[in-house]
C-alpha cells in the first residue's frame, strides 16, 4: 500500500502529513482563481458600475460627515488599496478628509493595536482621516434604536449612526452565521453593541446545523433590516482568491451588491467533494490568531464529514482561544440543549460566547473533534470537548486506527473560507 504526502498551511507556515493513497478522497482548496491584473482598476470600475444605486459623488455630495466602516485584520479585505481611492471620489464631490471617520469594524474582537493599523489601512490612510476602533462594551459609545420587527434590540455605534453617510468595507465568504460575510454583516456584529450580537448569533442556533453558505436565512435577513434602520445603504465589498488577492469588487446597494458579490464568492469557494468522510483533516488558515476565528473551520469540516466522524483541526491560534471571550473554555463542557436552556434561564454572562459555545457543541454531538494547536494547552482544548494531539501525523494516524483501514479521508487545507458540497 503505497502513502501519499500532503502539504497544507499552519499559521504561516506548512506542513506536511503521510497517509495511504488508497484512503484519501482528496486535497480540496478554493479555487485558484485568477486575480485581476489591476487592483485600482478594478476599484475605479466598480465604483464607476453601481449596483442599484447612484455612484458614490452622487450619494455623498453635500454631506457634513462621512463614515466609513471597515473590517479589522482578521479579515484579508484590502482596506489599503480601497479607501485612498474611496476618499479621492469623496474628495471629487466636495467632501473633505477632516469630515470622514474610518470605524473598525470588530464586532466584539479586540482593540487593533497602532501597528495593525498601519498595517491593515496603509500610511497614506493613516494620515489622511480619523481611524477608531469600535468598542462594543462601552454604553457611551452606542445608541439604542429599538428593536427591529423580529424583536431583536437595535444597539450600535452612536457615531456611526449619526453620521450622515456611511458606507460599509468588506469581503464575501462563505459564513457559518448569515450564509456569507459582507453586506450588512459589517453593522451586524461589526458596529454593534454585544447584545445586539447574542441575539444574532443565538438566532443562527436555533437551526440544527450552520447556515454556511446558505444565502437567504433568517440571520441574513435580520442583519439587513439593521443595516437598514441605521441608514446605511451602500457598501463596497470585494471577493478574493485563496491568496488574498482580489477577483472582483462590488459597490452599490447594501443587500444588491452583496448578492452579486456572492455568485461569484461561490464561484471561489464551493468545493464539490464526492462522497463523506470517515475523516476530515482541515487547516484553519487564514483565520489563525485565536480560536475564536478558527472555529470556522468547524462548520465545513461538518459539511465534509459522516454523522459520526472524526474532524482534526489544524491551528496555531497565536492568541490562544478568545482574548475578549475569556469564559469559552468554561462553558463548552456542557450539551447544545443545556446551553441553550442556561441562555433562557439568564445564567449566561457572555451570550455571545454562549451562541458559539452552542454552535460548538452541535458539531461536536455529531462528530468527534481532535485539535493540533501550539497556542492552545492541551488541558483547555480538553475543556473545550476536542481531542488534543501533539502533530497533525499522530492525529490523523490515530483517527484513521479508530476509523479502520479503510477509511476514507477528505483534506481541506484552507477549511474557514470554504463551502463544502457533497455530489
Amino acid at each position: 500500500m503505497s502513502n501519499v504526502k500532503v502539504t497544507m498551511p499552519y499559521g504561516q507556515e506548512n506542513i506536511e502529513v503521510s497517509l495511504p493513497k488508497e484512503n484519501l478522497i482528496g486535497v480540496y482548496s478554493p479555487k485558484d482563481v485568477a486575480a485581476v491584473a489591476d487592483v485600482k482598476e478594478e476599484i475605479m470600475r466598480a465604483f464607476t458600475n453601481p449596483i442599484g444605486s447612484r455612484n458614490l459623488a452622487e450619494q455623498v455630495k453635500g454631506k457634513k460627515k462621512v463614515v466609513i466602516l471597515a473590517d479589522d485584520n482578521t479579515r484579508l479585505t484590502p482596506t489599503d488599496k480601497i479607501i485612498p481611492v474611496m476618499l479621492d471620489e469623496m474628495n471629487s464631490a466636495g467632501i473633505k478628509d477632516e469630515q470622514i471617520t474610518i470605524i473598525i469594524a470588530l464586532g466584539t474582537h479586540r482593540f487593533m493595536t497602532e501597528a495593525e493599523i498601519l498595517e491593515k489601512f496603509g500610511q497614506t490612510v493613516v494620515n489622511r482621516v480619523t481611524i477608531k476602533n469600535h468598542d462594543f462594551k462601552n454604553p457611551e459609545a452606542l445608541i439604542d434604536l429599538g428593536n427591529t420587527d423580529n424583536g431583536t434590540s437595535v444597539w450600535v455605534n452612536r457615531e456611526a449612526y449619526e453620521a450622515d453617510f456611511k458606507i460599509g468595507i468588506g469581503s464575501i465568504v462563505p459564513h457559518h452565521i448569515p450564509g456569507f460575510s459582507g453586506g450588512a454583516k459589517i453593522v451586524q456584529p461589526g458596529i454593534s453593541g454585544e447584545h445586539t450580537t447574542a441575539e444574532t448569533h443565538l438566532l443562527s442556533v436555533r437551526a440544527p446545523r450552520s447556515y454556511l453558505g446558505v444565502q437567504d436565512n433568517p440571520v441574513r435577513r435580520e442583519l439587513n433590516m439593521i443595516a437598514k434602520k441605521i441608514g446605511m445603504n451602500t457598501i463596497f465589498n470585494t471577493v478574493l482568491n485563496r491568496h488574498g488577492e482580489v477577483v472582483g469588487a462590488f459597490f452599490g446597494d447594501t443587500v444588491e451588491a452583496f448578492q452579486e458579490g456572492v455568485s461569484l464568492s461561490r464561484e471561489v469557494y464551493a468545493v464539490e467533494i464526492p462522497e463523506e468522510a470517515d475523516i476530515v483533516l482541515s487547516s484553519s488558515h487564514p483565520c489563525d490568531i485565536e480560536f475564536w476565528q478558527a472555529h470556522k473551520t468547524l462548520y465545513p469540516s461538518d459539511l465534509a464529514v459522516k454523522a459520526g466522524g472524526i474532524v482534526i483541526i489544524a491551528t496555531p491560534c497565536y492568541e490562544g482561544v478568545a482574548v475578549t471571550h475569556s469564559e469559552m473554555v468554561d462553558i463548552t463542557c456542557h450539551s447544545s440543549e443545556c446551553l441553550k436552556k442556561m441562555v433562557d434561564d439568564k445564567q449566561m454572562h457572555d451570550e455571545v460566547a454562549a451562541a458559539l459555545a452552542i454552535a460548538w457543541a452541535q458539531v461536536k454531538e455529531r462528530e468527534t473533534v481532535y485539535i493540533v494547536s501550539s497556542g492552545i494547552q492541551s488541558k483547555d482544548a480538553v475543556k473545550l470537548g476536542f481531542t488534543p494531539f501533539d502533530s497533525v501525523q499522530a492525529a490523523l494516524d490515530s483517527a484513521i486506527q479508530q476509523k479502520g483501514k479503510k477509511a476514507r479521508v477528505t483534506i481541506l487545507t484552507h477549511a474557514p473560507d470554504m463551502l463544502p458540497i457533497i455530489k
